[in-house]
């Protein structure tokens, strides 16, 4: 105990019933933190939600954690300061340590708050779409407070934050020469994030194919994609920066094409009843567009006609337009059986092609 007086020149020296009353001030706080403070805010935050105030009570819980952990530090500073007789709250070598823990432990209710958004950002908006902007930002506000709170800390105990500043400058343009890649990447999430091409949850691929499937997440350096055997591919920013996207979740028509051949001796005014009967099947159908539909033969070859049959199916699901696609190919095989038409297997330059 003696060597404490460098440091607290007039602490008393504590007896073993002083030890014991500091003890039962701990347990006594750690028992108000933990069936009545917790307690209280639990019922506060279910009060909130309860009245369609998700962003208090949201905000609340998220601090009950920074709450509890900053109250339990002002029992066990009064504990210490009812032990050694000295106020730690005030005094001069104490005082900035206790303030610093109870900056930090604010510092980290908001940092709660903001990571608690970032993964769940479409209850910050109340929106179906999420904002892909938003998370973005989120995770630079969680960097942002981290600094600040770092800076608010170094200036309790006079730190000099000029020299400082002046050194990460420095060094940051040096470091900057060594992670250009990195920073293309992180521009690259910017400019994701500004262009807004798609959002989580959108089905995108890139033009030359090679990467396909939904969007998991987007941080600053990469977009994790999940792709369509269910694997997860973290593709960096600046890769799809530098390439057309097609965001496939925002069609709303899908194409259906099919190439039929049938013989060049079928007769041709069965013929063009057969794709007239096509063409007529297709547009009553309750879920294909009715303002392009094309059942013409397009090709001649030396023993066949290549018919196209295209069409386009009102919705984005493709489940929805294989069910469609299914329902038109058992037509046309009936019109076709009705009105004789033979079909015929292409040459092998000429084989079928089937387009979504």
């Amino acid at each position: 105990m003696n060597s404490l007086h460098w440091l607290l020149p007039k602490f008393t020296v504590p007896t073993w019933i002083d030890v014991l009353i500091a003890v039962m001030i701990c347990l006594v706080g750690w028992l108000i933190q933990r069936f009545v403070i917790k307690k209280i805010i639990h019922r506060v935050v279910t009060f909130l939600r309860d009245r369609q105030q998700n962003f208090q009570a949201n905000v609340l819980a998220q601090f009950s954690n920074a709450i509890g952990y900053a109250f339990m530090t002002t029992v066990i500073v009064l504990s210490l300061s009812y032990l050694i007789e000295v106020p730690l709250f005030t005094h001069k070598s104490t005082g900035n340590f206790v303030l610093s823990i109870m900056v930090f432990f604010a510092f980290k209710g908001v940092y709660d708050v903001l990571n608690f958004y970032t993964k769940q950002p479409l209850q910050l908006t109340n929106e179906e779409d999420q904002n892909v902007l938003l998370p973005f930002f989120l995770r630079i506000g969680k960097v942002l407070i981290m600094i600040f709170a770092m800076f608010t800390i170094a200036s309790f105990w006079n730190f000099n934050l000029n020299g400082f500043l002046t050194g990460i400058g420095l060094t940051g343009v040096a470091i900057a020469f060594g992670i250009r890649d990195t920073l293309a990447h992180v521009f690259g999430g910017m400019s994701v994030a500004l262009d807004n091409p798609f959002q989580i949850g959108d089905w995108i691929a890139t033009e030359d194919q090679k990467i396909e499937g939904t969007i998991e997440d987007i941080n600053l350096r990469s977009t994790l994609i999940q792709t369509g055997d269910k694997g997860l591919v973290y593709v960096p920013n600046s890769y799809l920066v530098n390439r057309p996207i097609y965001n496939l979740s925002r069609r709303e028509k899908r194409k259906c094409e099919q190439f039929l051949y049938v013989a060049s001796d079928n007769d041709e005014d069965n013929l063009r009843s057969a794709l007239t009967a096509i063409h007529k099947e297709i547009y009553l159908h309750a879920k294909t567009e009715k303002d392009m539909i094309h059942v013409f033969i397009d090709e001649f070859h030396h023993d066949a006609y290549r018919v196209l049959v295209r069409f386009f199916v009102a919705t984005n699901d493709t489940a929805v337009m294989l069910e469609v696609r299914q329902d038109i190919l058992f037509a046309i095989r009936q019109i076709l059986e009705e009105l004789a038409i033979t079909l015929t297997t292409p040459n092998e330059d000429d084989s079928p092609r089937n387009k979504k």
